[in-house]
């Protein structure tokens, strides 16, 4: 391509775009939980939560939520989605694990 940009980039650039993305959409935010299993709905739903570098929660709109969940859940298809993940925004990466579980362990 003329501008030097893949028209098909790679996995990995494709996720660091999308937490860059992500850290645009939710400002402040550090760590993403994204997971099928919405607390208030009984069949699978896309659900995100978010937190700052504190562990502290960042209150999301429920469209904020479902843009962020639906992103992540299309970027990583292969993940096994009947647990929670949390991608961290900082690096790219995604780690199976809730917010308050990945956050204990570093």
């Amino acid at each position: 391509m003329p501008s030097g940009t893949l028209a098909c980039p790679d996995a990995a650039d494709r996720q660091h775009r999308l937490a860059v993305q992500l850290t645009d959409l939710i400002p402040g935010a550090t760590a993403l939980q994204v997971s099928l299993a919405h607390p208030e709905q009984q069949w699978p739903h896309p659900h995100a939560r978010a937190a700052d570098s504190a562990g502290t929660r960042i209150v999301l709109t429920r469209t904020k939520a479902n843009v962020a969940a639906r992103w992540v859940l299309r970027t990583w298809p292969n993940a096994d989605w009947t647990r929670p993940h949390t991608l961290d925004l900082a690096t790219g990466q995604l780690v199976v694990g809730d917010l308050d579980a990945t956050r204990r362990s570093r």
